[in-house]
């Protein structure tokens, strides 16, 4: 039987750019549909497990696309709820060599920042299930959102199912300020914590001294020390990083970090040719994941993590399309990119 893993948060519809154009340039978008929690859930039904996603969408046809771009990749969207303005937006300009892509929100208003607890039925949602992830996105969304999410990781945490959160914050959904408060709070109730240097930083006040992902330096005797301040704080069973050193917006050098309480593990590391990099985090959440709940040693998961996030930097759009073998085949080292005949 697979394992269970139910993730919370939004979906939004992704309207970006075609041929590296520039907003000002375009005059068509590529659609598609994604978000961080739905891009966990859709990665590890890919893989062979049950993904259950929760969120809220209007009731019209937008709405149902996405959901119906979910179900197409195996996701279960039975506990969807229903009603609200309208699907969140973002979009996106990809950038390439020294120009930074750009993402522009326009999600003020959507579904699921009216999304109150009463809409879903946790008792049902949790029967069974083995994992709940969600990230620091949701919370931000709006004051309801934050009870959600806490109400969520609390219900879990009683029913006795292992908890994570990427941390993932975004400055353009809320202040550092009330990130901090809110995150710190929802952290009690986490056993697995996900997130990059900022983030750390911002939502949870960890510095990593001495490193800069633009400048491609990284010091990882400072994330050892924070690691080490958050798992003494939160009692997390794993803490993670994502390590991203970023060249230039076409290549990044991608490994993580991970600590038990016992051992640090830095992965290996890929030399990434960028295709398309949003959704890269979530990658690793959902490979990170996998590897544990199915009974990973934490070395081997982290490896899992980055092997299927470096691949997910070569695919368009926000979802993780690599296979369970082709994951395995680069963590055995085979990162030619010959023709598969």
């Amino acid at each position: 039987m697979s394992k269970k893993v139910v993730t919370l948060g939004e979906i939004m519809l992704r309207l970006s750019t075609p041929d590296f154009k520039r907003f000002v340039q375009a005059d068509s978008f590529d659609v598609t549909y994604g978000g961080g929690e739905a891009n966990v859930s859709a990665a590890l039904c890919n893989y062979g497990l049950n993904g259950i996603f929760v969120t809220k969408v209007p009731d019209n046809a937008i709405g149902q696309s996405a959901i119906n771009h979910l179900r197409r990749h195996g996701v279960d969207t039975s506990y969807v709820a229903r009603g609200g303005g309208r699907l969140g937006i973002y979009f996106l300009e990809t950038g390439a060599s020294m120009r930074a892509s750009q993402v522009i929100y326009d999600r003020a208003g959507a579904s699921i920042a009216e999304a109150e607890v009463n809409d879903f039925e946790f008792e049902k949602i949790f029967e069974g299930a083995d994992w709940f992830h969600t990230t620091g996105i949701t919370p931000a969304l709006s004051e309801k959102c934050t009870a959600l999410a806490e109400f969520a990781l609390k219900t879990a945490r009683a029913r006795g199912i292992t908890t994570s959160i990427d941390l993932n914050y975004r400055k353009k959904l809320w202040s550092k300020e009330k990130a901090r408060e809110v995150m710190t709070r929802l952290c009690q109730y986490v056993d697995v914590c996900i997130g990059n240097e900022e983030d750390a930083d911002t939502t949870l006040g960890f510095k990593v001294e001495g490193s800069d992902v633009t400048k491609g330096e990284l010091n990882i005797e400072g994330y050892k020390s924070i690691f080490k301040q958050m798992r003494d704080k939160f009692g997390f069973k794993y803490v993670a990083s994502t390590l991203r050193e970023s060249h230039s917006a076409s290549d990044n050098g991608w490994s993580a970090l991970v600590y038990d309480g016992k051992e640090f593990y830095h992965t290996r590391q890929y030399e990434v040719r960028i295709v398309d990099r949003v959704g890269s985090g979530d990658s690793f959440a959902s490979g990170f994941i996998y590897g544990l709940v199915t009974g990973m040693p934490m070395k081997d998961a982290a490896e899992f993590g980055v092997a299927a996030s470096a691949l997910k930097h070569t695919i368009p759009g926000d979802l993780n399309h690599a296979t369970l073998s082709e994951v395995k085949d680069l963590m055995k080292g085979d990162a030619s990119g010959r023709v598969q005949r």
